[in-house]
């Protein structure tokens, strides 16, 4: 990661006073250090491509994952999304299955690029940016919370009528950021196999994000 943030214009100015905070080029240097030193994902390029694919103005959704798939070629800046002509990971099958299941539209288990629903609105937000390959949540405590804390917050404070997907505890333990009276938050267990049968399979957060969206002017997604 350079010492220029590679992010988003519109983006860089709502977290500017975070970019040029000292606890950040602490945050900075760490990361830069790990990409010299170690197997990194994803690549430094793609740290933020999820704020370019989806600028503030244009949140309509916020999918909240933990950190970056850590296997090669997997993490590509967005959670939950892999690359074209990578297979689809088993908690984005149980995700296409719930799709499925609600709203009747049959996915393409061949693919799991996301890109199309980022650019539509749907921020796909990971709480750690970087992992180290095969290690799970090892930059975890190292920075990036405190910015993506921001990121959530800073939706909440400032745009109306977003909707939040909360899935498993860890994303659900951000619930205290978000403004209840002005958005909608949906909560259900991880789409891993471990707990989709708990309460993920049949939570139509699909078509209950749909609703709230038309019901507030605005497109449905196109899942």
């Amino acid at each position: 990661m350079s010492k220029q943030v590679d992010i988003e214009p519109e983006w860089a100015k709502i977290l500017q006073d975070y970019f040029s905070s000292e606890r950040f080029q602490k945050l900075a240097d760490f990361v830069r250090e790990e990409y010299v030193k170690k197997s990194i994902y994803p690549k430094p390029q793609d740290i933020f491509r999820a704020f370019w694919l989806t600028t503030f103005s244009n949140v309509q959704v916020v999918i909240l994952g933990q950190d970056p798939y850590h296997g090669e070629n997997q993490a590509h800046g967005l959670s939950f999304s892999v690359p074209e002509n990578v297979k689809v990971p088993p908690s984005l099958q149980n995700i296409y299955k719930e799709i499925q299941n609600d709203l009747g539209i049959r996915k393409d288990l061949t693919t799991g690029n996301l890109i199309s629903w980022a650019k539509q609105g749907v921020l796909l937000l990971n709480a750690i940016l970087t992992v180290v390959a095969n290690n799970p949540a090892s930059h975890r405590e190292k920075g990036w919370e405190e910015l993506t804390d921001m990121v959530v917050k800073t939706i909440s404070d400032k745009r109306e009528h977003v909707v939040f997907m909360l899935w498993g505890s860890y994303a659900r333990s951000k619930k205290t950021l978000i403004d209840s009276k002005k958005h909608l938050i949906l909560e259900a267990p991880h789409p891993s196999p471990l707990s989709a049968y708990s309460g993920f399979f049949g939570c139509k957060h699909f078509s209950k994000c749909n609703e709230y969206l038309r019901k507030h002017g605005k497109r449905g997604i196109e899942w």
